[in-house]
């Protein structure tokens, strides 16, 4: 039996129902989650699930793609960011893209029994080219220099703290926790492309993302740091945002799944449903 948590860690499985469906008869468990989900900067509860599956006898696999090399004290992912120790978690499986830089490939870790049976059975192993030796080069590279120092960690980790910091002060609303994917809410699907398009004009490159790839009403601008980000460049870009902000005359708030996200138009808080009304009072001149 497999517990999938990869649509959405809050509102589609809360603790009690993964416990009710852990408590039901079957032969194997496993729990499967991402470490951090990336649209929203999200954090699975990872402590919890653990405990939960030493409960019921099930196994945890995490999805790594959006931690590794950068998220937890020294880069090394989900299990770190909450002081577990390593090996806690069964299996994990990442990627050499990413926050790692290299071209292509990935990897899965875990017990030598499964890794053994993957090598043997798993479809895209089997049925796949070997990574080309200048990639494996590059990975192995790579995670010599994360082994070596935490400084790339600490540097992004910094960073993510400036950006968030100043863009929550000058009144945007950054979803997510404390993670280098720092989505911008801005509600509406249109002015999320407009702005992302206003800010390459300024020579800051974000982009857009809105339904059906984040749910409606949910549109932002997905920003992702990193640690070769100087803080003037990050400074620059919190002032872009701002600039791009004034002249869309458009401050926005992203409100809770639960209420309709809003815009806030010369200083009058509108929901997204009234906001054609808006522009026919502008265009009859009756603002």
């Amino acid at each position: 039996m497999v517990l999938n948590l990869l649509v959405d860690p809050v509102s589609t499985y809360t603790k009690h129902s993964l416990m009710l469906q852990l408590k039901l008869d079957a032969r194997m468990k496993l729990i499967v989650t991402d470490g951090v989900f990336s649209m929203d900067g999200n954090v699975a509860p990872l402590p919890e699930i653990c405990a939960l599956a030493e409960k019921y006898n099930a196994m945890v696999f995490i999805d790594e793609c959006h931690a590794t090399g950068f998220f937890g004290k020294t880069g090394r992912g989900t299990e770190e960011y909450f002081g577990l120790q390593p090996g806690k978690v069964d299996i994990i499986n990442s990627t050499l893209g990413n926050a790692l830089g290299v071209a292509a490939g990935g990897y899965t870790t875990g017990p030598k029994e499964l890794i053994s049976l993957l090598r043997q059975r798993a479809r895209p192993y089997l049925f796949s080219n070997s990574l080309p030796p200048p990639v494996v080069a590059c990975a192995s590279k790579v995670f010599d220099l994360l082994l070596v120092s935490s400084g790339y960690a600490e540097k992004v980790q910094a960073n993510t703290d400036r950006f968030r910091s100043q863009m929550t002060d000058a009144g945007f609303i950054i979803a997510g926790e404390n993670h280098p994917i720092c989505p911008v809410m801005l509600g509406d699907a249109r002015l999320a492309s407009v702005f992302a398009d206003q800010m390459l004009e300024r020579g800051i490159f974000v982009i857009g993302f809105s339904f059906p790839v984040v749910r409606k009403g949910k549109a932002r601008i997905r920003v992702q740091i990193s640690a070769s980000h100087s803080f003037e460049d990050i400074d620059g870009t919190v002032e872009a945002f701002k600039q791009v902000g004034k002249s869309r005359q458009v401050f926005v708030r992203a409100l809770s799944v639960s209420k309709e996200p809003t815009i806030l138009l010369k200083k009058e808080r509108l929901p997204f449903s009234r906001l054609h009304r808006v522009i026919r009072d502008l265009k009859l001149g009756t603002w």
